[in-house]
């Protein structure tokens, strides 16, 4: 096959172009080495890609409105697929949670408060803040609007273990790690909840829900975070598409090199 892999804009992998990179390098290395004809292109650069040439298969990262649309309207089989990417705000992403009874943080916060941007994925360390209270959530949540956000949620902080997860939907592959273990960390908000006591919790669980998450968002490349409690509970506080897998790396590109 000629496949077409697209390059995320550097503005949606804030301290992480590289890795973000790395993993699409690594899935382009395994499906050329199967054989196929593999491109690569930066998003900004996807109409002109497209008008001279077009591929069997795209294998994207894309997330500006406009590459999507594009897609959308190519006629070209993408993974992930762009109305998946498209429907993963963390807004829409919250109300399928709770319609699949997947726990989510939600009331009162007598450990703080966190303020997310809602309508796109953190691109600055602004669009994910961590507050104490009431009344620096009010002054945080004014500073958002007055960058022009006005599409936001607010949780409430949940003590406990930080848990990254990462999964291939159909393929088995699915990966968690304890980001307190090794450092790795865009922003270092990671440090707020202490180093990780590893508090016991049902993994299979996680992979089940997790994986039905995707399906109803509609990817097939996922990852997330959670909270695990002292008692064994746990609460999905971020769910996106196309994690950089910089804990699993070549493992996860040897899954999604099946998938494709």
């Amino acid at each position: 096959m000629k496949i077409l892999m697209i390059r995320r804009a550097e503005q949606f992998s804030p301290n992480a172009v590289e890795n973000d990179r790395a993993i699409l390098e690594a899935v382009a290395l395994r499906l050329s080495s199967r054989g196929h004809q593999v491109t690569q292109v930066d998003e900004t650069l996807l109409a002109s890609s497209l008008a001279a040439d077009k591929p069997d298969f795209i294998f994207s990262m894309a997330r500006l409105p406009e590459s999507l649309r594009l897609l959308q309207t190519s006629g070209i089989k993408v993974v992930n697929a762009p109305q998946g990417v498209s429907q993963c705000s963390r807004r829409h992403v919250q109300s399928l949670m709770a319609s699949l009874h997947i726990p989510y943080p939600a009331g009162e916060g007598p450990h703080g408060y966190w303020l997310k941007r809602a309508d796109a994925a953190a691109q600055t360390a602004d669009d994910v803040v961590y507050v104490p209270d009431l009344q620096a959530l009010a002054s945080a949540e004014a500073a958002m609007r007055a960058r022009g956000i006005r599409d936001y949620l607010v949780s409430p902080h949940v003590e406990g273990d930080l848990v990254k997860f990462y999964g291939v939907s159909t393929t088995g592959f699915f990966r968690y790690y304890y980001p307190t273990d090794d450092g790795l960390s865009k922003f270092g908000l990671e440090q707020l909840n202490g180093q990780a006591h590893h508090y016991p919790f049902s993994a299979a669980d996680l992979q089940t829900k997790a994986e039905a998450l995707a399906a109803a968002v509609g990817l097939q490349i996922y990852g997330g975070d959670m909270i695990v409690t002292n008692d064994g509970s746990w609460y999905m506080i971020d769910f996106n598409d196309w994690p950089s897998f910089s804990r699993c790396r070549e493992e996860a590109a040897e899954a999604i090199a099946r998938l494709i």
